[in-house]
């Protein structure tokens, strides 16, 4: 049987083996997928056991997206956009190749949820790596405009120069008065029960603020835009499994339907 895993420290929080198990079963497909508890300064040696004892491909998590990023011989666009791999499989020439999926799902939960992208001007909040890995495909996506909004501007500007000029960069306070149909919490800030400090004044024509972390209740980010009259307002779990169903058509060239396990891990969620 084709074994698969994620990487990661902690891992025990990881929800991709009971997803992927989730996929599996729903497309027919035989395979084992265990989460892998790597040191934190040995995820090479952690993978290499891995492929001896069989292993076909994983995803990686914090903090081995960059060492991922590394041991991979061949590197998508998408990884080299993002300078960071989730996902890594052996190739047809035995080659270990990294990809990197968590900007095409953002973009393929944000479609779920209604939102056309093209022509739109989106507000993302934070310069981490969850932000350099979803720029790329929301300008795949056709939007007009992308502010980088960061508390440290160099970090933003630094970003912002590996994209063209429909993305600019600033500080919170400094954001343009714009009309931004998309506002995206790509901070982690909410880890804290707290928000991005901008103005509500940025909220005006949003249609939807997304924030890129999940949990049983709505964030600080997504209440504060609920109480600003913000029509829709929308957590990652959607992102964490459309990254995971573009990780499982990669490796089986199949494409799960995400929509039956996100009701069952929103069930999980809210304790029922």
């Amino acid at each position: 049987m084709d074994r698969y895993a994620v990487f990661g420290n902690p891992i025990g929080h990881s929800k991709s083996p009971f997803i992927h198990t989730q996929f599996a079963a729903a497309l027919g497909e035989q395979l084992q997928y265990d989460a892998i508890l790597a040191p934190l300064d040995g995820f090479a040696d952690s993978w290499h056991s891995f492929v001896a004892a069989g292993g076909k491909g994983g995803n990686v998590t914090v903090p081995f997206k960059e060492a991922a990023y590394q041991l991979a011989e061949l590197l998508s666009a998408r990884a080299k956009q993002a300078g960071a791999v989730n996902t890594l499989y052996i190739n047809s020439d035995g080659k270990l190749t990294g990809d990197n999926t968590d900007g095409i799902g953002l973009v393929a939960d944000l479609t779920r949820l209604g939102i056309n992208l093209n022509g739109i001007t989106v507000l993302l909040l934070g310069a981490g790596g969850a932000s350099r890995g979803a720029i790329g495909p929301l300008l795949d996506a056709g939007i007009k405009q992308l502010v980088l909004a960061n508390r440290t501007v160099s970090k933003a500007q630094a970003i912002a120069a590996a994209f063209d000029q429909r993305v600019l960069a600033c500080g919170y306070a400094d954001i343009p008065a714009k009309s931004y149909q998309l506002v995206i919490n790509a901070t982690s800030a909410g880890l804290s029960g707290e928000r991005p400090c901008i103005a509500a004044q940025h909220l005006q024509q949003c249609q939807l603020a997304y924030d890129m972390l999940y949990g049983a209740e709505p964030t600080a980010f997504m209440q504060w835009a609920k109480a600003a009259a913000v029509p829709q307002q929308a957590d990652g779990l959607g992102m964490l499994l459309a990254q995971a169903a573009e990780a499982f058509y990669i490796w089986r060239g199949k494409r799960p339907d995400i929509t039956p396990v996100l009701a069952v891990l929103k069930q999980q969620l809210s304790g029922n």
